[in-house]
């Protein structure tokens, strides 16, 4: 079978490889808390054929009372093995269209050891608009035999980011909506200051696709959007947002660029933003 180097599939791929036992489909769809119907019900109601529901804060280290944060290898190994996935297998995730949880749960897998992971463009979305047969109802998978082990250099703790504030070895991008960045709305998670990491850049992770079609933009698009954000492609950058989750879509699209030794900041505001948490800014980057 042959696998695309981008780490994006089409809708077309899937369809023709969906049978294969080898390809394991997970459904990544995520929402803020207090939106209902929940993730988990959405799926219930219609998914991808095989689908198996990836639930981004149940796989997740739930002795940390932040959000959904990265759990340890040996949790990330029973929790894929749980939803069918072998470490020879290739995983396509995809979520509701909105470009939200697919690259998070993508980058973990990336995280974790496992090379062979990839995001449906468009997602159910563009599955569904096509006209693709959906299914409703659970699916219990077959136990899978998986072995994780994690990459650290993917992800950054708050220690580091801390550090950095002095140092600026690492540019940081945060993908949360501009109002949100600059500190002119309260967040949606209560407790937590407004504004944003000193010296942080902002890239609204919608921007970087077509809220129509759900399908990421074209690379010249998403290079001139970085590129607007005030973000040097050239130097090493860590990619932030409200709780770790949609700023694996910049994670994304700076793979499709051909930057792939990025970082995630696991916390992101969730931590940042506590209060008597780290120095915040306001306004415009």
């Amino acid at each position: 079978m042959t696998i695309p180097n981008d780490p994006l599939v089409s809708t077309d791929w899937l369809a023709a490889h969906l049978g294969d036992p080898r390809v394991k489909v997970l459904d990544a769809t995520f929402k803020l808390p207090g939106v209902l119907p929940l993730p988990k019900d959405d799926y219930l109601k219609a998914h991808i054929p095989g689908a198996v529901f990836f639930d981004v804060d149940e796989v997740s280290d739930h002795a940390n009372p932040l959000p959904h944060m990265y759990p340890s290898a040996e949790q990330f190994g029973r929790d894929a093995a749980r939803l069918g996935v072998s470490n020879g297998d290739i995983v396509v995730v995809y979520d509701a269209g909105g470009w939200v949880a697919a690259p998070r749960a993508w980058w973990m897998f990336l995280s974790f050891g496992h090379a062979d992971v990839r995001v449906l463009d468009g997602g159910l979305k563009k599955w569904i608009a096509e006209g693709r047969p959906i299914d409703g109802g659970q699916v219990t998978p077959t136990l899978g035999t998986y072995n994780a082990r994690f990459d650290a250099a993917r992800v950054r703790r708050i220690e580091q980011m801390v550090a950095n504030l002095a140092e600026r070895a690492e540019q940081v991008i945060d993908a949360r909506p501009a109002p949100r960045f600059a500190g002119a709305v309260a967040e949606p998670r209560p407790g937590l200051r407004s504004g944003h990491i000193p010296g942080s850049r902002n890239l609204p992770y919608a921007e970087l696709f077509d809220a129509a079609t759900g399908v990421m933009k074209p690379l010249d698009q998403l290079r001139s959007a970085f590129g607007a954000a005030g973000v040097d492609l050239a130097k090493p950058i860590v990619t932030s947002c409200g709780s770790g989750v949609s700023a694996a879509v910049l994670t994304l699209a700076l793979y499709r660029l051909g930057i792939r030794d990025t970082a995630l900041y696991d916390g992101s505001w969730s931590e940042w933003g506590a209060e008597n948490g780290p120095p915040v800014v306001t306004g415009p980057a």
